[in-house]
């Protein structure tokens, strides 16, 4: 399909948008000011990076999702990363990743949120391995990461879809960053509840 130039226009618009956006970001660690100066460089790089049309990769948009006492953080097991993980999604072309990441919990856990911060919280790139989605295969990409900082109660029940998950659950902090955390995703547990422990202090 040739885009037109309205398209293109738009697609324009809304890099420079998230560029600003993850300029003005405030890097954690020395992890996270890599991977934005990865990220900036991605949206340089790369005509399309808020679709799945760039098959090298493409922004979603998690979230960091904590009880009303900041003891739990609320995680997904995620079928195709085979792990508990936070929730989260595609951007699919959306220019509001704070929105996506609200309407992500609430279809991934069945959860209402409470967005604890309207910017970026924490950023991250991530491999995908090569796998099958809906009888097609996708080959192995990065996802780049925009994580937002939401509440919601824990007392509330929960809901997963059987299609694109095992089960949602609700961990403590401690477990977060413990052996029953692959790998990969430990150290950007770790990163999360650090930065918010530090910010609550």
């Amino acid at each position: 399909m040739v885009k037109t130039w309205l398209d293109k226009n738009m697609e324009g618009r809304l890099k420079m948008n998230l560029k600003e956006e993850i300029k003005s970001f405030i890097p954690f660690d020395e992890a996270e000011e890599k991977n934005k100066e990865y990220l900036l460089k991605w949206i340089d790089t790369f005509p399309d990076v808020l679709t799945r049309n760039n098959e090298f990769g493409h922004f979603a948009s998690s979230a960091f999702v904590v009880n009303k006492e900041r003891t739990k953080m609320l995680v997904v097991y995620h079928n195709i990363c085979d792990a508990w993980i936070f929730p989260g999604g595609h951007a699919d072309g959306e220019e509001d990743l704070l929105s996506v990441a609200v309407r992500e919990v609430e279809e991934e856990t069945g959860l209402k949120t409470k967005v604890l911060n309207n910017s970026i919280y924490a950023i991250s790139a991530s491999p995908i391995v090569g796998h099958i989605k809906r009888g097609k295969y996708v080959p192995a990409h990065t996802h780049l990461d925009v994580v937002y900082l939401l509440e919601a109660d824990d007392k509330e029940p929960l809901a997963f879809r059987e299609e694109e998950s095992k089960g949602v659950k609700w961990i403590s902090f401690e477990e977060a960053i413990g052996d029953t955390i692959v790998d990969f995703i430990r150290p950007v547990h770790k990163r999360l509840i650090e930065k918010l422990q530090e910010q609550n202090t």
